[in-house]
Formats: C-alpha cells, structure tokens, sequence
C-alpha cells in the first residue's frame, strides 16, 4: 500500500468535526477537482504492508478514531478493505472519504463512509457512481464542495432528486478553499463566503449542515499534516 502520511489531529470536516483522530493519506488520485487541496497526493507516496501500518496507527494512541483519505483511498482497495476490517475487528472507528467515483460495495459496513458528489465548478462533475448510493446508511455522510450559486443548485436539485437526507445521516455543503490561500486563519480564503451559503440554505429550507474545514482555522490552512 502507498501512503503519504501518518498523523493524528482532530477531524476538520463532517459530523466528526473538532474529535481527535488518526489521518492515513494514501497516494493517488484518479480525479483533478479545480480546488483539490491535496494535489501533493496525485504522485509518489512510501510503501507499507499491512503491519507496518497497523503498527504506524499503534503509535499515535489512545486514538482510536481513523480516517483513510487521499487522493482517492479507494484506488488501492484491493489492500484497503482487508487493513480496515483488521482495524475493526480491533476495535479502531473508522472513516473513509473518498470522491463517490469508486463502487462502495466492498467497503464494511461499519466504516462511516463521507461520500462526495463531485459539483460542476470542480471541474469533475458527472463523476458519481449512482450506484453507490444503494450503499449508503444513516452511519454515512454524502458532501457536496460548493464554490457559487450554480454549484449550491446542483447539490440542492441533486439533494432532493434522490432524497439524500432520507438516506444518510447528515448532508455536508462545504464552501471551497483557495488553492493558494493566505496564512489568514479566516473565511477570507473561502471561494465561497460561508455567510452566502448560509443564506441560500435556508431560503430554501435545505436539510443540510454547514460544513466547514476547521483545521484550516485552527493553523493556517496550507499547513499539511494537520
């Protein structure tokens, strides 16, 4: 398996937002979404057995709560689904994001799953396995990153259409970061200001939840392994 990195913080986005939490990054992604603020994962990485990553998460304890994110997390499955059902039969909450391309079948049911639904400014719009939606729980979590109004339309038509709030547990609109951000700590860096997005949600009576990414508040948003 090819990583990036191996660190804890706490959780920047979704329902888990502000819990301390062990982040495995693997390398890759098969997507290049507009404002990707991760574009160090599409090459390179180091290589880990299973072990060697069971013992890497080991250190960074008491945490018991791990994310695998990238990239696109769900390009190495076929190493991926047998690590984390080890790490569940051990105890470890896991989470997965990963961009909605990728089937979600094999996923075990235990993982909390944050899901994306990829907007048209992302520049990846389209990309969304339908079919993925067959596999979603109200453990789940589907997210939508919106940088303007037309972006904020298609999550809400896509919302409703398929009546993601009946199927998951939260639905996440998050306002796009820069990708060349200042060392501003503040929405300044938001392609799309918060306030703006608030406003939109609840003139339509959207059932969703704000999300924004905390941990570029708490350290200045270019900071990595945060």
């Amino acid at each position: 398996m090819y990583l990036i990195e191996i660190y804890k913080s706490v959780q920047g986005e979704s329902s888990f937002a502000g819990r301390p939490c062990i982040f495995v990054r693997l390398a890759g992604c098969n997507l290049r979404c507009s404002w990707c603020d991760s574009e160090y994962t599409f090459k390179g990485g180091y290589k880990l057995s299973e072990d060697e990553v069971v013992s890497e998460i080991e250190k960074l304890a008491p945490v018991r709560l791990v994310e695998f994110t990238g990239g696109e997390p769900l390009l190495q499955e076929r190493e991926l689904i047998p690590l984390m059902q080890r790490l569940l039969d051990s105890g470890y909450e896991l989470m997965i994001e990963t961009s909605g391309e990728r089937p979600l079948d094999h996923v075990p049911g235990a993982v909390h799953k944050i899901v994306d639904v990829k907007c048209p400014g992302s520049g990846e719009g389209g990309s969304f396995r339908i079919s993925n939606l067959d596999f979603l729980t109200k453990a789940d979590e589907v997210k939508f990153v919106i940088t303007n109004r037309s972006d904020y339309e298609f999550a809400r038509d896509f919302i409703r259409q398929h009546a993601i709030e009946a199927r998951t547990g939260s639905v996440l609109l998050s306002p796009a970061f820069t990708k060349t951000p200042s060392i501003m700590r503040s929405t300044e860096n938001c392609m799309l200001d918060p306030r703006e997005l608030v406003e939109w949600m609840l003139g339509d009576g959207l059932d969703a939840r704000l999300s924004l990414q905390i941990h570029k508040y708490i350290w200045e948003p270019q900071k990595k392994g945060v």
